[in-house]
């Protein structure tokens, strides 16, 4: 049996080619000092002053997306009006988005996000300090740096860079942006959320530098009734497209920067700006640190029997930011140059062989099959490579395996395997 880690093999050298080392520590944590010098970035605060407040962060993080990419993306700003539990009045709400449009398939896209807003220890309170600079100031640092990094080069999909407002109230500039993409017509083919993304040490003392964890959700939060007999029967709990995203994007770490891939939603009785995306239906995945420090998120800065409280900048670990950037930048310019995943079927019931079969996708110049027995965690054999859209798997019993296909470009850029199995479909 090969490696779990599949995607080593299904990510061909073209994908891998894009300029991750061009990431800049010293260019982000400038871009973590300027986010804090708004002194607060709370969603319900001045959207009109030019120096402090979440319109002025806004502003200047559409400035930085225009002085480094210029005419490399098109500059959109998804606005609606929101209210709620953690928003008393009626709020305007603006997402300020980056679209890099595919030179063969611009309806294929990707999202990398991250949250601009910030919080204090009372999440109405709008006026004090608030400098957010691990959450989401990292996010959005990361964000801004690869676009900058990617948006000159060209690639068969679309890579739209994101940067969003109202998590800390509820998620609220995520929802935004999945609605937003929902009126485009969009085909997401993975949405990258980055939020806290900037620590390495956590409050307990605990550092690890050499890991990131991805979250992402096993049962589809999208799924119906029908649709949760149908895995009761066939499997495919374990085979949502956001936990096959998952698997793809644990192929592409290297030796600074392990994936630590953690099978549920998001950490646990919390969430993020991906999870509006998943009730949407878009396969979606949370990058976070391996170590939080709870004494850095959503509090006062303040010191309290010797302890430091607050999410100020002297927590955060740029070279590990740095690294987690560049993990993303990988991501994004593989899946914008690999196809979609195939939707595919697989017929074995009763039978000593097996048949699988799946819909041709734009861009594909081959497809790949994969299996795994039902208990791995991993996609483990490739069976087989093919340029048709069906195979007959002679000798080899269904009801022992779980099937997947990937569609493979010309240039050898492969996407995510898709899960032959009720709900596995990257389709939306």
């Amino acid at each position: 049996m090969k490696h779990a880690l599949f995607a080593i093999a299904l990510v061909a050298a073209p994908a891998l080619a894009a300029p991750a080392d061009d990431v800049s520590e010293a260019r982000m944590k400038a871009i973590v000092e300027r986010l804090v010098a708004f002194g607060t970035r709370h969603t319900l605060s001045v959207q009109d002053d030019p120096r402090r407040g979440i319109g002025a962060a806004r502003n200047w993080a559409e400035a930085d997306f225009r002085s480094t990419c210029g005419d490399a993306v098109t500059i959109v700003k998804p606005e609606t009006t929101i209210s709620g539990k953690r928003v008393p009045q009626p709020t305007r709400l603006v997402d300020v988005v980056a679209i890099q449009r595919g030179i063969e398939r611009p309806n294929d896209v990707v999202i990398v996000e991250g949250h601009i807003d910030s919080r204090r220890s009372d999440p109405l309170d709008a006026s004090g300090d608030s400098p957010g600079a691990n959450d989401d100031g990292s996010g959005t640092t990361l964000v801004l740096e690869a676009a900058r990094v990617l948006c000159h080069s060209h690639f068969a999909g679309t890579i739209v860079y994101a940067v969003v407002s109202g998590e800390e109230q509820g998620l609220y500039g995520g929802k935004l942006l999945a609605d937003y993409a929902r009126a485009q017509h969009w085909t997401v083919k993975a949405v990258l959320n980055n939020d806290i993304v900037g620590n390495s040490k956590g409050s307990d003392g605990l550092v690890d530098d050499t890991h990131v964890r991805v979250f992402s959700e096993g049962p589809r939060a999208n799924a119906t009734p029908a649709l949760t007999e149908a895995q009761r029967l066939m499997g495919g709990e374990n085979d949502s497209p956001s936990r096959n995203l998952s698997r793809y994007i644990a192929g592409l770490g290297d030796p600074a920067l392990a994936i630590r891939q953690v099978w549920r939603a998001d950490r646990m009785g919390r969430g993020g700006d991906h999870l509006p995306f998943e009730d949407a239906g878009y396969p979606a995945v949370r990058f976070t640190v391996a170590v939080e420090n709870y004494e850095g998120q959503h509090q006062d800065v303040r010191a309290e029997a010797g302890r430091a409280y607050g999410d100020t900048i002297d927590k955060m670990d740029f070279g590990y930011l740095a690294k987690v950037t560049r993990l993303n930048v990988r991501a994004l310019a593989a899946l914008a140059s690999a196809p979609m995943p195939p939707e595919a079927t697989v017929d074995g019931a009763v039978k000593t062989f097996t048949t699988v079969q799946w819909k041709a996708v734009p861009g594909a110049a081959s497809y790949a099959i994969w299996r795994r027995r039902t208990d791995a965690p991993g996609w483990e054999d490739k069976v087989l490579t093919t340029t048709n859209t069906t195979a007959q798997l002679d000798g080899i019993r269904a009801d022992d395996w779980f099937f997947g296909v990937s569609a493979i470009a010309a240039d050898g850029s492969a996407s995510p395997i898709a899960s032959a199995l009720p709900g596995g479909g990257f389709g939306n």
